[in-house]
């Protein structure tokens, strides 16, 4: 940002606090407080900006699972045509995890984000060399997907308090 574009900007900006609940069985609920522009709170109830706030953080972790479960995170190919193979590689590995991920949520009756990638992608590997025998492989499957399912992750539900504006500065 060049220093025209900053002395640009407005001395105050008025914003919203929302309050997040992350509950998940077994641990303590935690509060996060969510700052936001989004100022009405009849156009943008407390609910729908806890949601967006779990839609952003979905996709940060989506993010990392590419990069560090994947171990996507140092590209190991030298030309460019190398490292797009590589590159696409490791996206049909993700997406098919991910539909994996997928189909055991859904029978399990969960959201695909509450399943843990890691926690798939472990069960994936422990049950691939019993998928490779083919050996009654319609029940190692509807197996795999049950043991897939367990893998949860944290719920975040939102509270609704009555929103406070706060300039900075003040």
């Amino acid at each position: 940002m060049s220093h025209a574009e900053y002395a640009a900007l407005p001395d105050e900006l008025v914003l919203r606090e929302v309050r997040v609940r992350i509950a998940q069985k077994g641990f303590r609920t935690k509060e996060l407080l969510v700052v936001t522009t989004l100022l009405d709170a009849d156009e943008f109830p407390a609910a729908e900006v806890g949601e967006l706030y779990r839609r952003r953080w979905q996709a940060e972790l989506n993010l990392r699972s590419i990069k560090t479960v994947l171990h996507m995170d140092h590209l190991r190919c030298q030309t460019p045509h190398r490292v797009r193979n590589e590159f696409s590689m490791h996206l049909v590995g993700y997406n098919l995890i991910r539909r994996v991920m997928a189909l055991a949520a859904l029978r399990s009756g969960a959201a695909p984000w509450e399943v843990s990638f890691k926690g798939a992608l472990q069960t994936l590997n422990h049950f691939l060399p019993v998928l490779c025998s083919r050996a009654s492989l319609d029940a190692w499957c509807e197996a795999l997907l049950a043991a897939i399912a367990t893998h949860a992750v944290l719920r975040i539900v939102t509270s609704h308090p009555p929103f406070s504006r706060i300039t900075p500065g003040r």
